[in-house]
Formats: C-alpha cells, sequence, structure tokens
C-alpha cells in the first residue's frame, strides 16, 4: 500500500460559487454518517455536548448502508468499512488519526465455534453480517492461517439459532459482544476475538473501519472537511478522558455494565491511525488483493493537516 498526503487546497484553492470575500464558502451543512454501534459511541458522544452535531448533517444507519452511501456521492464524509475504503480508494481521501480498529482483543468482531477452527474444513460457517471487512478478515484466517475452506452462508446474527445450522458463525457489532461475554459462555461455545487473532498472526494492530472524504467534496470544499476532520478528533479526545461518564451513560440503555463498556471503549477499541495501523492495513491489503477489488500496493491519500 503506498500512502501519500494530498493537498485539499490543490484542487479547491480558488473561491467557488458558495464562497464569500474571506474564502469561506457557505455550503450546506456537510453529510456526515454515523454508525449505530456501540464502538462508535466516543467519536460521537462529546459532539452532542460541544454542539459541533449542529455543523453536520447526520446519517446513522449500519455499516454497510454507510458504505455505499458514501460511495455513491451520498455523503461528504463518514465511515467506511476497509475493504469498501481500499476498492473506493481513488475517490476517497483518508482522513488521519481516526478509525475503529484494535491492536489486540476488538471484543466486538468474533468466531464462536463448537470445534476448533482448524477443524472447519468443509463445515457450515454462518456470517451474522455482510460486514465486508470483518467477513473477509474471518476468511483469511481460515482459508490461510488454518488451511481450512468452510462453506460460508448468511443469515440473521442471533447466536442460537446459527448454531443450531453451523459449526460457526462470525459476528460483529453490539451483537458479537453479547455473544462472546454472555450467549457463548451460556452455550458452552467457543469465542476467537479477530483482532487478537490477526496480532497474533502478524503482529500489527486490526483497521475495521476508517474515515473518509469524497475527492471531490474535498476539493471544492477544504475547510470542510478539516473542520470534520477536527470535530470527531475534539469529540474522540474528550470522549476518552471522560470514558467513564461515556460508559456509565451507554450502560442505561445497554445489557453491559459500565465497567465492561470503560473496558471496551478505552482498553480493545483503538480509535487512532498512524503509522503502525496504516502498515496493518497494507498487510491486510497484500493478504487480500488478490480477490477482493484492489491491488495490492494500493494508493492511499491522506487529508493533510
Amino acid at each position: 500500500m503506498d500512502t501519500a498526503p494530498r493537498d485539499p487546497g490543490a484542487a479547491g484553492a480558488h473561491a467557488g460559487p458558495n464562497a464569500n470575500a474571506d474564502g469561506r464558502d457557505h455550503l450546506r451543512r456537510p453529510r456526515v454518517g454515523h454508525i449505530q454501534f456501540l464502538n462508535c459511541l466516543p467519536l460521537y458522544w462529546a459532539m452532542a455536548r460541544t454542539g459541533a452535531l449542529l455543523d453536520m448533517e447526520l446519517t446513522k444507519d449500519t455499516p454497510d448502508h454507510l458504505n455505499d452511501a458514501l460511495v455513491r456521492g451520498d455523503l461528504d464524509v463518514g465511515p467506511i468499512s476497509l475493504v469498501e475504503f481500499l476498492r473506493h480508494a481513488d475517490d476517497l481521501v483518508l482522513l488521519p488519526d481516526i478509525a475503529v480498529g484494535s491492536d489486540g482483543p476488538v471484543m466486538s468482531v468474533v468466531m464462536v465455534s463448537q470445534v476448533p477452527l482448524s477443524h472447519l474444513d468443509g463445515a457450515k460457517v454462518a456470517l451474522g453480517s455482510t460486514s465486508r471487512t470483518s467477513v473477509r478478515l474471518a476468511r483469511l484466517l481460515l482459508e490461510e492461517r488454518d488451511g481450512v475452506r468452510p462453506d460460508y452462508f448468511t443469515c440473521p446474527p442471533d447466536l442460537p439459532l446459527m448454531m443450531q445450522e453451523a459449526d460457526a458463525a462470525v459476528l460483529i457489532g453490539d451483537t458479537a459482544l453479547r455473544a462472546s461475554l454472555h450467549d457463548a459462555p451460556r452455550l458452552g461455545l467457543r469465542v476467537h476475538d479477530l483482532g487478537q487473532e490477526w496480532k497474533e498472526w502478524t503482529g500489527l494492530p486490526f483497521v475495521f473501519a476508517v474515515w473518509a472524504a469524497r475527492r471531490d467534496f474535498l476539493a471544492a470544499h477544504p475547510e470542510r472537511v478539516r473542520e470534520v476532520h477536527r470535530a470527531f478528533l475534539d469529540s474522540r479526545d474528550l470522549s476518552m478522558a471522560q470514558v467513564d461518564k461515556v460508559a456509565e451513560q451507554a450502560a442505561r440503555w445497554e445489557a453491559f455494565d459500565a465497567a465492561t463498556l470503560e473496558r471496551y471503549f478505552a482498553t480493545a477499541l483503538d480509535f487512532s491511525l498512524g503509522e503502525r495501523q496504516l502498515a496493518g492495513i497494507a498487510e491486510f491489503a497484500r493478504r487480500t488483493a488478490h480477490d477482493t477489488g484492489y491491488p495490492a500496493d494500493v494508493r492511499v491519500s491522506l487529508l493533510e493537516a
């Protein structure tokens, strides 16, 4: 993977039709995506406190729907699954220092199995989500590391029902948290944390989702993209400084106690995107490019600070 900074002002240095005399544009609010999973809560929590959300037109949806909306141009900035970002890297610019990943156990991307993973050759594996990155990571681990080729099928993310038809199941997000913390122990099933499995295999962090801006929107409105980027970074930093409050408030409406959520937010999840995370992205791209829709040395453009 080749990473290169991109000067957002180069294509949008002239004042466009929406700009006033000082060069600041008065475009409608940027259209920004919001994944409705707990793993993104710290990236948005403080925005509600600071009022930054008032400067965005926020769209809440599933990861797959937000992926498609950003690629289509229905969103200007937002989270996107790593696989979809790599597939559309020519049209997108990566926002640095913000992502959803892990540098070890992630807790919310898991494979639950009745047998060791090395015994899954030809067995049925249920995919409880169409999340392209998590599914591709699960396949990579099973096929390249463990040398097995299961029979995959997609179904609703209900672990007890999944295990009636399958020998293993891949789950993500809040459903994976519930499965790994509650359902799997109750059913006597093995839990394989895919963040940890990747780290043990490669020694690198894994990035599940990144934040990106459409290249055309960035060229026309570079300062708007910078403002959104700063808002996410500020929200992340404030949320992590007050992570006990974030966890306490989230525990009021979730099936997890505050201590578990604080551990999830502060220890399991990695919201950064630096050199080690970019190395993890490059390694994933190298290992999966042959059948996933991008070159092994895919060029990634980074927004300049």
